[in-house]
C-alpha cells in the first residue's frame, strides 16, 4: 500500500506549531507566522487541527502509560528527517462526511477540531487582546485576565498584557507582580528587564529593583532568558527557588526561600532577607504617605526582617536596633543613615 505524504500545508503548519511549542519566535517571526496564519482561511484550520490533534494526544500520553509503551516500542517511519510528525492528508470530502468517518476513532478530537476551526474563522480578527493595568501609590491591586490568570500587582507598578491565539505576554514596566497562572495550552511568557520567564505551570513572582531583577518562584516552575527570550538559559527555578538578575553583566545568584514569604506581600507584610535597605525602603514607600529616604552610604546594608507595610513605626523602631544606623524625622519622612557618617541637613 503507497505511502501518503502529508501536504506542503500541512509541513508548513506543524513547522509553525513546533516553533511556537518551543517559545523562541522573535517579534519578525511572530509577524511572518501571523501574516501566514491569515493569508487564507485554509491556513487556520490546518493550524488548528494540528494544534488540536497535538494537544489531544499530550492529554491521552499523561493519562494512558499503556499508550506510551505501545509508542515507545514502534519503529520510526523510514526517512523521517524533519523532526516533525506526520499526518496523514485528509479525504477531499464533505465536512459531514469527514466528522462522520473520524467520528468512529477519535470522536471527541475531531469534533472539538471542526468547532474551533469554524469559530476561529470568524474570531481571528478579535486577536491580539491587550490591556493595560496600573496599581496607584499606596493601592496594590488584584485583576483577573482574559484567560483566569490571577495577577497581585503592588502599588506603584504596571504591567501590559497581550493575548493572541497562539501565546500569552506580559510586560512588567515597573514594580511587582505576581503571577497565579491560568491552565491554558498557550506559553505565558513575563517580559521584564530584557528577561523572559516562562511559566511551566506555576506562581511566581518578578519584581524590578534598583539594580538588579528578582524572580521567585512558589509553586511549579519558571525558565528564565536573558535578551528578551533569545538568550541563553540564565536560570530554572523550581518551587522555593529564587533569582537575582543583576542588569547590568545579566549575573545571576540564585537562593533558597519560603515559598509563603515569597507571597506575604499579598497580605501586607514586607519580608525581606539579606536585601538592601535602599530596596526595603522603595517596598516600604510604595504603600505608605510617610517616606523612608536612605543615605547613599546606608544603602548597601543588607538587613532582614518581616514587618507590616503600612507600620512606618515598626520599621522606624527596626532600624533603630541596628547598631551601624541612625534614624532622624524630618518635615519630608525619616531619614536613615550610617552611625558613622556625618549628619546631613533636613
Amino acid at each position: 500500500m503507497p505511502v501518503e505524504h502529508p501536504s506542503a500545508l500541512t509541513h508548513a503548519a506543524a513547522h509553525w506549531h513546533a516553533l511556537q511549542r518551543e517559545g523562541n519566535l522573535g517579534p519578525s517571526q511572530q509577524r511572518a507566522f501571523m501574516q501566514w496564519l491569515l493569508a487564507s482561511p485554509e491556513h487556520l484550520r490546518e493550524y488548528m487541527a494540528i494544534s488540536e490533534v497535538a494537544g489531544a494526544l499530550r492529554e491521552a500520553l499523561r493519562t494512558s502509560p499503556a499508550d506510551v509503551d505501545a509508542l515507545l516500542q514502534a519503529p520510526a517511519p523510514a526517512g523521517n528527517d524533519h523532526n516533525v510528525v506526520r499526518f496523514s492528508p485528509r479525504p477531499a470530502a464533505a465536512p459531514t462526511t469527514r466528522i462522520a468517518g473520524s467520528a468512529r476513532g477519535l470522536p471527541r478530537i475531531a469534533v472539538a477540531a471542526v468547532l474551533m476551526v469554524s469559530v476561529g474563522v470568524f474570531t481571528a480578527a478579535a486577536w491580539p487582546r491587550s490591556g493595560h493595568y496600573v496599581a496607584a501609590h499606596g493601592a496594590p491591586r488584584q485583576i483577573t485576565l482574559t484567560d483566569n490568570t490571577v495577577v497581585h500587582l503592588d502599588a506603584e507598578s504596571e504591567i501590559s498584557v497581550r493575548m493572541t491565539l497562539l501565546d500569552r505576554r506580559v510586560e512588567l514596566e515597573r514594580g511587582q507582580a505576581s503571577f497565579v497562572v491560568g491552565k491554558d495550552r498557550r506559553p505565558f511568557a513575563v517580559h521584564a528587564a530584557g528577561l523572559q520567564v516562562t511559566d511551566i505551570g506555576t506562581t511566581f513572582d518578578v519584581s524590578l529593583l534598583r539594580e538588579q531583577a528578582r524572580i521567585g518562584v512558589s509553586e511549579g516552575r519558571v525558565h528564565v532568558r536573558g535578551d528578551g527570550g533569545r538568550g541563553r538559559m540564565l536560570a530554572n527555578l523550581g518551587a522555593g527557588q529564587a533569582a537575582q538578575v543583576d542588569y547590568r553583566d545579566q549575573r545571576v545568584r540564585v537562593s533558597q526561600e519560603d515559598a509563603a514569604s515569597m507571597t506575604a506581600w499579598w497580605k501586607g507584610r514586607v519580608v525581606f532577607r539579606d536585601e538592601p535597605l535602599r530596596d526595603v525602603a522603595d517596598r516600604f514607600n510604595r504603600r505608605n504617605t510617610l517616606r523612608l529616604h536612605v543615605s547613599d552610604d546606608a544603602g548597601a546594608l543588607r538587613l532582614t526582617g518581616n514587618l507590616r507595610a503600612d507600620d512606618v513605626a515598626s520599621l522606624r523602631a527596626f532600624l533603630d536596633q541596628q547598631p551601624t544606623l541612625v534614624t532622624e524625622r524630618g518635615a519630608d519622612g525619616i531619614h536613615a543613615r550610617l552611625r558613622t557618617a556625618a549628619p546631613q541637613p533636613l
